[in-house]
């Protein structure tokens, strides 16, 4: 069984859909997003990086208990979020984790988690139940160049293209929630409360 990988959470991004709302600071069970993602990951992996907008304070400041390394991001672009982050991963492989995605949690992570220990696949990616890819991607330390070679707001796409990844379902839609405008929060709580 080889070993876990790191967990890499993206939360630089300028959440330009809210329209004057941050997503990473909208609460689920009182509770900001980007704090309940950065505790799934440390409970699921024990090396956590955490790539932040350089000089911010307002995501920052809900993250000071948690044992996470924080990586200033100057760029918000998704690709300078995983270059920043791969730069200092210290593990064999990578797992990048979108911190807007409120049904991605421990379970889910530690699911891929065990899966990629168990495999020998140069890349995993998670799917809904019904095989649509989604979100997160585990790529391995051989893949690092390439990521570390990503330009533009595609995230690893490109990587995924030219290595097919192996496919790990998660329960429902987990794979694919991702919330990024105020109708995107709404229709998810509605949701939650039915």
């Amino acid at each position: 069984m080889r070993p876990p990988p790191a967990i890499l959470i993206l939360a630089a991004g300028a959440s330009q859909r809210m329209r004057g709302d941050d997503k990473l600071l909208q609460e689920i069970d009182g509770t900001p997003l980007i704090l309940r993602a950065v505790r799934a990951a440390c409970a699921a992996a024990a090396e956590v990086i955490v790539t932040l907008p350089a000089n911010d304070r307002s995501r920052r400041a809900w993250l000071g208990d948690t044992p996470a390394l924080f990586v200033d991001v100057a760029d918000r672009a998704m690709s300078a979020s995983i270059r920043s982050g791969v730069a200092v991963c210290g593990a064999d492989a990578v797992m990048i984790h979108l911190a807007d995605m409120p049904e991605i949690g421990t379970e889910e992570m530690a699911r891929m988690v065990e899966a990629w220990q168990r495999s020998d696949a140069a890349t995993m990616q998670a799917t809904a139940e019904d095989g649509s890819p989604g979100q997160p991607v585990i790529f391995h330390r051989s893949l690092f160049p390439r990521l570390s070679a990503l330009t533009g707001d595609t995230g690893a796409r490109s990587v995924l293209e030219r290595h097919p990844p192996q496919h790990v379902a998660l329960p429902g839609r987990r794979a694919l929630t991702d919330l990024d405008t105020p109708e995107d929060w709404a229709r998810w709580r509605a949701a939650r409360q039915t």
